[in-house]
């Protein structure tokens, strides 16, 4: 009986290990955020999912039906809000992340739009400060260098609290700023930004006909 007590309690304890072991290879459960996309279905956003459309686990921005840009949008809209996601550039490529947008209409000005962009792309060499990835198109520049190289995987978060945005890149602080202090004097590229008086809308990614892949999107609302 001694034996087979002893037998028992050493199998336990490889069990115990095992699940242990197995719970420390999980990601760890982020508290309060709801998942966007996880690699499996578009359910949550609306828009154009000819030029989106699910690839190996990503969303892919399709090289052949993007031709012409497209957007894809959360279905729900959002004000205040931490947007977590992790990207994958091509050479060369742009698109955007927009903020509090509706359904219609050039993002950059009825909504915000975030760059996210190649920095590193000789075409781009000659932009304007505000046009360079993170940045607050026209209206916030980006700090640069902080972009992963070309066909690594980028993490990016984005807080936006009342006319705060605060974009992290790879650990880095690239964009802390209140776009309504900002632009008190004037945008940047001089243009007229309406969406800077929207406080909700949808978030969505903006294309430019290139060619890139997104993954583990979430959001916190706060």
């Amino acid at each position: 009986m001694a034996l087979i007590k002893i037998i028992c309690t050493y199998m336990s304890i490889i069990f115990l290990a095992g699940i242990l072991s197995c719970a420390s290879q999980r990601s760890p459960i982020e508290k309060g955020y709801y998942i966007l996309f996880d690699g499996s279905n578009l359910d949550q956003w609306v828009g154009n999912k000819d030029s989106y459309r699910i690839d190996n686990g990503t969303i892919l921005v399709d090289p052949e039906k993007n031709k012409g840009g497209g957007n894809l949008y959360t279905s729900k809209e959002y004000s205040d809000f931490i947007f977590r996601f992790e990207f994958q550039l091509t050479p060369g490529a742009n698109n955007g992340l927009g903020i509090h947008t509706p359904l219609e209409g050039d993002a950059a000005y009825v909504g915000k739009e975030l760059q996210i962009l190649d920095n590193t792309a000789k075409k781009y060499a000659d932009l304007k400060k505000y046009q360079y990835h993170g940045s607050v198109y026209g209206i916030i520049p980006a700090k640069r260098g902080y972009l992963k190289p070309v066909g690594e995987w980028n993490v990016q978060e984005v807080s936006v609290q009342g006319p705060r945005i605060k974009v992290i890149l790879n650990g880095t602080t690239i964009v802390d700023a209140d776009y309504i202090e900002a632009s008190k004097n004037g945008t940047i590229d001089g243009k007229d930004h309406p969406g800077l008086k929207r406080t909700k809308g949808h978030i969505a990614f903006l294309g430019h006909g290139d060619i890139l892949r997104f993954r583990n999107i979430r959001i916190k609302e706060l």
